[in-house]
């Protein structure tokens, strides 16, 4: 018996019990679509997550204090005041780093921004010019800090898309108008562009002044050394094949003015890390969620066999008079696997349409204020066709393999 001829015997089978066919083909549908649509979500996450990562900046290092020995205890990085804006003006020299393109030292915190009734709580951040240039900040509406206002310690303020947008209900309404925080009065000067959100944390959610102003005026008493201390300290470099260098000129110019010997007092990390780290727990996401779908493939596989251990035995007689005939152990079996990869395929096949449909449907989901795009990508939809037949043959032998095992005289008596 060919293979066309296989085919055929096998389509007019399953043609005889259309319903039983459909409904054993259900659980290769609904195994195959959830493992490409959970696989398609996965890299749609890792996709958004990747894009806002990167939107932060390109080719950054971020210089944090702390990681020093407090008590023989080793401290996390930001939890010791070690860096100060001395540091910062060291790190820009390019004399001692000469590497980075730009250098932008901050200072931030938690504090109360109101205007009239309306109020709330979030991030204030305390930087210089350089730091929308770093952090890839566009102004929509107004401008952004200057060095005059950053030298005079002025009462500036530039706030962030959503923060306009909870104190004034129009952005572009804000600039001009005078808000309060902390209790302290502050001009706005700007209203940032939208950026979205990096993890839990809302790039758009967000007050900026300038550094002296807050380091004078809203976050007092911080020094190291008798300087005024900073929270982080970002340094843009040319390219990312300069990182590692960088890294060491940083390294050695902190080592030199801290005078430090054996523990460094400060952490450096680049925002490659950041996304390999991110990266890496998205991929295992991933493939936790494709190993979970691939379960229901299982489940499928198992209700195959299941139906053609009835068909054998229903079908025992046609098995005899076939044996009786001429037909041999293999044809027998080339029979029944057929049926069972026939049922395993299509049921793939439905299950990749069903896949698509599910994939367009929650196309640019929101989830925390982040818009994913599942990505149905062709490796996705070629594992699961595969592993779909593997599972037609896989549960397909035992059911074939004793149907072409019937003694024929046995086959022809039965009743």
């Amino acid at each position: 018996m060919n293979l066309l001829e296989g085919i055929r015997l096998a389509w007019h089978s399953l043609g005889a019990n259309k319903l039983r066919s459909v409904l054993t083909a259900l659980g290769i549908i609904i195994g195959v679509a959830a493992v490409i649509t959970l696989v398609s979500l996965g890299r749609g996450v890792q996709t958004s997550i990747t894009s806002q990562i990167e939107s932060i900046g390109t080719n950054l290092l971020y210089v944090r204090p702390g990681a020093q020995q407090q008590g023989g205890v080793r401290a996390e990085a930001g939890s010791a005041v070690t860096l100060t804006t001395e540091d910062a003006r060291a790190l820009a020299d390019p004399a001692n780093v000469p590497d980075a393109v730009a250098v932008a030292p901050v200072v931030n915190s938690f504090g109360q921004v109101a205007y009239l009734a309306q109020n709330t709580r979030t991030q204030i951040y305390g930087v210089t010019p350089e730091y929308a240039e770093v952090r890839n900040y566009q102004v929509e509406a107004g401008e952004f800090i200057q060095n005059s206002q950053v030298t005079g310690r002025l009462a500036v303020a530039v706030l962030g898309n959503t923060t306009a947008a909870n104190l004034f209900g129009d952005p572009d309404s804000a600039v001009g108008q005078s808000i309060r925080i902390d209790g302290q009065a502050f001009r706005v000067i700007g209203v940032l562009a939208p950026k979205g959100t990096t993890g839990f944390l809302s790039q758009d959610d967000l007050v900026m002044v300038p550094i002296t102003t807050a380091q004078s005026r809203l976050f007092r008493g911080g020094n190291f050394r008798g300087a005024d201390s900073i929270s982080l300290i970002n340094v843009q470099v040319a390219s990312p094949a300069q990182l590692d260098q960088a890294t060491q000129q940083i390294a050695d110019t902190l080592r030199q003015r801290h005078r430090i010997l054996y523990e460094d007092d400060f952490t450096i990390t680049s925002q490659q890390d950041i996304l390999n780290t991110a990266t890496q727990i998205t991929g295992v996401l991933t493939l936790f969620l494709g190993g979970i779908a691939a379960i229901s493939l299982l489940v499928g596989g198992i209700g195959i066999m299941n139906i053609m251990l009835v068909t054998v035995t229903e079908r025992t007689r046609e098995i005899g008079i076939r044996k009786a005939v001429g037909a041999r152990r293999r044809d027998i079996l080339a029979q029944f696997l057929t049926e069972a990869v026939m049922l395993s395929v299509l049921g793939g096949a439905l299950g990749i349409s069903v896949a698509w449909s599910i994939s367009r449907l929650l196309n640019n989901i929101q989830f925390s204020s982040v818009a994913i795009q599942p990505e149905v990508g062709l490796d996705a939809v070629l594992m699961a066709t595969l592993f779909s037949m593997a599972v037609g043959i896989f549960f397909g032998i035992y059911p074939a393999s004793r149907a072409a095992g019937l003694n024929p005289i046995e086959a022809l008596r039965y009743e």
